[in-house]
C-alpha cells in the first residue's frame, strides 16, 4: 500500500506529518512513501531529501489523494481535501471530532476510515502516538519564548555594577504536558516559577522542576484521572469562586502568565478575568495557549497580540508548534510512524485495522461508513489520579513525653533482662570452669557486647565508614597473632599466620575504604 503526505493548505502552516526519517522506517514496514512536491519546504525537508530517503514525489495534491491509500495530514482537513476520500482510503490526522459534525457526516459518506490522533488514549502503551502532547511539549516551551520576547526585562536577576536586576516572576496555569514544558523552560531561564492545577497529585512534579505550587485552601475531591483519560475535570463553583480569588491576589505580583487549561471537547473555562489583567504591572506579559478554544484570559483575541489600556501583552497565537516546524514535525512524524506499526503488525505494507485494538478503536471517529465517535472507555485504564496522603495526625506535647517514657521503660526491661540473663549464664560457667579460663572468658564477653552495643546503635548509613575505621583499629590482633608465629605447635603457628593475613586485610582495606570514601567530598 501506498502512504502520502500532501502539502498542508491552513495559512501559515509550516509542519508536515511525514520526513525522510520517518518515511525510512515506513518503508521497513513494506509501505511506499509519496510526498507532494514542497510539502516538507517550510519545514526544512526538501524534496531532495525525501527523494534520497526512496519517497516519489508527486506534482500536485490531486494526484497525491488519488495515488495514496493512507494520506497522513496535520490540519484538520478542509471539506475540499474530504470530498477526495474513497472507501478504499485512511485518513490519519487532527480532525477535531467533537467540533467537526459536518466532517464526520462526510468521512461517512464517502466510506473512508479516518483517524484523528487527537483521540489516542492516554494509556501507557500508546504515548509514543500522543501526538497532542508531542505537540503541547513544543507549545509549552515557545511560549515561554514568545513571552521573554515581548518582556522588557531578563528572566534571571542580576546584580551587576550599574544596578541590581530583580529576576521576573512567572504563573503557569494549567500543569499538563504543555504546563511542565512551560514551568521546565521558565526554571531553566532563571524566573521565580509558580503553578496552579485543579489536581493536587501534580504538586511533587512542579516542585520537582525548581517551581512552587500554588495551593489553595479549599479541599475538593476531584475525579480520579482514569475516569477522563488522564485530564482534569470539571471544578464545582465553589473551588472555581476560591481559584479565582487565589489568582486576584497573585495577579499584582506576576511579571508573565501562561494559560494552558483545556478540558476535552469543552471551550476553554475562564480563568484570567479582565480585573486580573487590569491589576498587573505595565510591561506584564499572558501568553494564552488555550485561544483556539475561545481563551483562558478575558481580553484574548485568537491569532493577534493585543496591548491593554494598562501596558499589559495578551498573546493569543494558535500556530506555537507551527513556529518550530523542523522540531514539531519531526515528533508529529514520529507519532504517525509509531501509529502506522501497531496498523501493519505483519510489516508487511497491509493496514489492518483492528477495532478490537484499544488504541486504534479510540483514535478511529469513522470506520466503514459509520461514525465511531465517541469512542467506548478503553478496558486499559489511564494512569489514575494519586490518593491524597494521610496526613499523620501530630502528637500534643503530653502524648510526645508519654510515648519517649514507654519506650524508656520498655527499653530499660529489656536491658536488664539481658544483663540479668548474662550474670546467670556468666557465674554458671564460673562454678565449673577453671580461674584462668574465666579471665579470658570474661574479656571475649565484654568486648562481644561492646562490639554489639557499638555496631547496633549506629545508622545504617554510616555503617560502611564506620566498619572500615573500626576495622582498621581493631586489628591491633595481629600483635597477639606475632606473639604466638614462634609456638612450637605447628597447630598454633597455622593459625597465627591466618590471623596476620586476616588481620592485615583488614588494616589496609579498612584505611584504603575510609580513603576512598573521603575522596568522594573532595572537590578535585
Amino acid at each position: 500500500m501506498k502512504i502520502g503526505t500532501p502539502r498542508e493548505i491552513a495559512s501559515g502552516e509550516n509542519r508536515v506529518a511525514m520526513t525522510p526519517d520517518s518515511a525510512v522506517q515506513l518503508q521497513k514496514l513494506g509501505y511506499e512513501c509519496l510526498i507532494e512536491s514542497g510539502a516538507g519546504e517550510k519545514a526544512g525537508f526538501s524534496d531532495a531529501l525525501y527523494t534520497a530517503a526512496g519517497v516519489s514525489v508527486v506534482e500536485g495534491a490531486e494526484a497525491l489523494w488519488a495515488q495514496s491509500d493512507i494520506i497522513a495530514k496535520v490540519r484538520i482537513p478542509e471539506i475540499s481535501e474530504l470530498e477526495r476520500l474513497t472507501p478504499e482510503k485512511t485518513l490519519i490526522t487532527f480532525f477535531n471530532p467533537g467540533g467537526n459534525a459536518e466532517g464526520l457526516e462526510l468521512a461517512k459518506a464517502k466510506g473512508a476510515n479516518v483517524i484523528a490522533m487527537e483521540m489516542v488514549p492516554r494509556i501507557s502503551r500508546a504515548q509514543k502516538m500522543d501526538a497532542l502532547s508531542s505537540m503541547a511539549n513544543i507549545a509549552g516551551y515557545r511560549a515561554v519564548i514568545e513571552a521573554g520576547n515581548n518582556f522588557g526585562r531578563f528572566f534571571t536577576g542580576q546584580i551587576t555594577a550599574a544596578g541590581k536586576v530583580p529576576p521576573a516572576k512567572v504563573l503557569v496555569v494549567g500543569a499538563g504536558v504543555a504546563g511542565l514544558a512551560a514551568i521546565g523552560t521558565s526554571t531553566s531561564l532563571g524566573a521565580i516559577t509558580h503553578a496552579f492545577d485543579v489536581r493536587p497529585e501534580v504538586a511533587e512534579q512542579v516542585e520537582s522542576m525548581g517551581a512552587q505550587f500554588v495551593y489553595l485552601d479549599f479541599e475538593e475531591a476531584q475525579q480520579d484521572g482514569a475516569a477522563t483519560g488522564g485530564y482534569a475535570s470539571v471544578s464545582s463553583p465553589e473551588f472555581r469562586e476560591a481559584q479565582l480569588a487565589k489568582f486576584r491576589e497573585l495577579a499584582p505580583e506576576m511579571d508573565i502568565v501562561i494559560t494552558t487549561a483545556l478540558i476535552p471537547n469543552r471551550e476553554a473555562p475562564k480563568l484570567w478575568l479582565a480585573d486580573m489583567v487590569a491589576a498587573m504591572k505595565p510591561g506584564s506579559v499572558i501568553v494564552d495557549l488555550a485561544a483556539e478554544k475561545g481563551g483562558n484570559v478575558e481580553g484574548t483575541v485568537m491569532d493577534e497580540k493585543v496591548v491593554t489600556e494598562n501596558g499589559v501583552t495578551i498573546i493569543g497565537y494558535t500556530d506555537f508548534p507551527s513556529r518550530m516546524a523542523t522540531q514539531s514535525s519531526t515528533l508529529y512524524a514520529t507519532n504517525i510512524r509509531h501509529m502506522m506499526t501497531d496498523l501493519t503488525p505483519g510489516k508487511d505494507g497491509k493496514v489492518d485495522h483492528n477495532m478490537e485494538d484499544d488504541v486504534i478503536r479510540g483514535a478511529t471517529v469513522a470506520y466503514q461508513g459509520e461514525i465511531t465517535f465517541p469512542p467506548p472507555p478503553p478496558k486499559t485504564k489511564a494512569i489514575a489520579a494519586a490518593k491524597p496522603k494521610e496526613k499523620t495526625p501530630e502528637l500534643t506535647p503530653e502524648q510526645k513525653r508519654a510515648a519517649e517514657v514507654a519506650a524508656f521503660k520498655a527499653q530499660t526491661r529489656s536491658q536488664v533482662t539481658l544483663l540479668a540473663v548474662g550474670g546467670a549464664l556468666l557465674l554458671a560457667v564460673g562454678l565449673v570452669a577453671p580461674a584462668s579460663f574465666m579471665q579470658h572468658f570474661i574479656v571475649f564477653v565484654l568486648s562481644v557486647f561492646i562490639g554489639f552495643q557499638v555496631i547496633w546503635n549506629v545508622s545504617h548509613s554510616l555503617h560502611t565508614p564506620l566498619m572500615a575505621v573500626t576495622n582498621a583499629i581493631s586489628s591491633i590482633i595481629i600483635l597477639g597473632a606475632l606473639m604466638q608465629i614462634g609456638s612450637g605447635s605447628w597447630l598454633v603457628i597455622i593459625l597465627a599466620a591466618l590471623s596476620v593475613f586476616m588481620a592485615g586485610i583488614n588494616i589496609f582495606g579498612g584505611f584504603l575504604v575510609t580513603r576512598r570514601m573521603l575522596a568522594m567530598f573532595q572537590k578535585s
